[in-house]
């Protein structure tokens, strides 16, 4: 069979746009019940895609005037999605830096075996002062420290996994997940990550993104064909370029102000307050991406926006739409196709992670309208060939990492 593509779904809340929750004929509150996670799951599985993905972070934002943007713990929410569904993958984000590596690995561990070999582990390092105040910390642990730990507790947590000897999964052991652009990330992801999100908006850069990543993994005595890259995508869809188009606008419009620059100045660093809406970002603003101890990934997407564009403030914030920073396609299915055809055979992606406008409308479009598309095309599969997640993202079993005994490094 010729190589094909491999797509998550991203459950985030009630779409990945900042007012998705406002949009007509969305429940604003439906991410705050099962219902909605299993329904989708069972949607994506009909489907056949690899998996279903949640994110999540160790805190309860408080921000949360301008959207309901709190997540339900991920491992509780796909242990009850195992139960209602029987292929499709589960991947939980859980923190390196506000984890013990002994329980999450017991957690996942059990979880895996109980689904039969579903599970994958997202691992993230966790930016940002509210997680480090709900355990105790004055401010977050440095972007350097961050990473070495991760990599250690990777490391510590499957080796727990490769040593069990009672309730073994079906695949193994759980497939590591791993999402970083920056430098730090990006050795992280080619020592110990199997799949890899990016958020890479250019298709070069996104194909150089995944070459240095089958490099680096060269580099650590892994085999490069063992590594899935999948960037995040948006996608926007209707029945013809005019309908997709007038409900991106539509988004853009239920986007509440307040929510998109409080966000953009997250990912930036700076305050937006006092400039103007129809000038560019004063450059004497914009810091080097390696100076902010949060995500450096998407503080340098957004840069790289700016350097390419040079949009006025409000045109910046329009095309990021309150969303992630992730890249957003706008289209008829058979042109969306176009899009995702034209990266993959270029090299840029191994698939993608997923990120419909509105949940659940804009993931049941997808689900019915592009995916037949892209099988039509030969780039995706029609049946489920195997059980396991492994088995979807055609990857081996690589060998357990030889851990050295004393002290994990305190994400202080």
């Amino acid at each position: 069979m010729s190589r094909q593509l491999h797509l998550n779904v991203n459950i985030l809340n009630s779409g990945v746009f900042g007012g998705s929750w406002r949009f007509p004929g969305t429940d604003g509150l439906a991410s705050y019940s099962i219902e909605h996670y299993t329904s989708i799951a069972r949607k994506a599985e009909e489907a056949r895609l690899d998996a279903v993905f949640l994110a999540d972070g160790p805190l309860l934002d408080p921000s949360t005037k301008h959207r309901t943007g709190n997540n339900l713990e991920p491992t509780t929410v796909l242990a009850r999605i195992a139960a209602r569904t029987e292929r499709i993958g589960l991947i939980a984000t859980l923190s390196s830096s506000y984890n013990d590596p002994a329980e999450l690995a017991g957690r996942l561990g059990d979880l895996d075996h109980l689904s039969g070999g579903r599970f994958g582990w997202n691992v993230v390092t966790t930016a940002g002062p509210v997680a480090a105040r709900n355990f105790g910390r004055t401010g977050e642990p440095e972007h350097g420290l961050r990473y070495r730990r991760a990599g250690d507790f990777v490391e510590r947590v499957v080796a727990a996994w490769a040593a069990r000897t009672e309730y073994v999964s079906p695949q193994g052991r759980p497939v590591v997940v791993q999402a970083g652009g920056s430098a730090d990330g990006k050795r992280l992801a080619a020592r110990v990550g199997e799949v890899i999100f990016s958020a890479e908006q250019d298709i070069d850069l996104a194909r150089d993104f995944r070459t240095e990543l089958r490099e680096g993994a060269r580099q650590f005595g892994r085999d490069p064909d063992e590594i899935v890259v999948l960037p995040g995508l948006s996608t926007v869809l209707g029945s013809t370029e005019a309908e997709a188009r007038q409900r991106r606008e539509l988004l853009d419009d239920v986007l509440p102000d307040a929510y998109a620059r409080a966000r953009l100045a997250s990912q930036l660093g700076f305050s937006l307050d006092g400039l103007p809406d129809d000038e560019p970002l004063p450059a004497e603003l914009l810091d080097a991406p390696d100076a902010s101890a949060g995500s450096q990934t998407f503080n340098r997407v957004v840069r790289d926006i700016i350097a390419r564009e040079n949009p006025t403030l409000r045109q910046l914030l329009k095309k990021l739409s309150g969303g992630g920073g992730h890249r957003i396609v706008v289209g008829t299915p058979e042109q969306v196709a176009d899009d995702i055809e034209r990266w993959f055979r270029h090299g840029a992606a191994d698939g993608f992670n997923v990120m419909p406008d509105v949940l659940p409308s804009g993931f049941d479009d997808f689900a019915d309208h592009l995916v037949p598309e892209l099988r039509r095309r030969g780039l995706f599969r029609t049946e489920y060939e195997g059980t396991t997640l492994r088995d979807h993202l055609g990857l081996g079993l690589p060998a357990a990492p030889a851990v050295e005994r004393g002290p994990l490094e305190a994400a202080r």
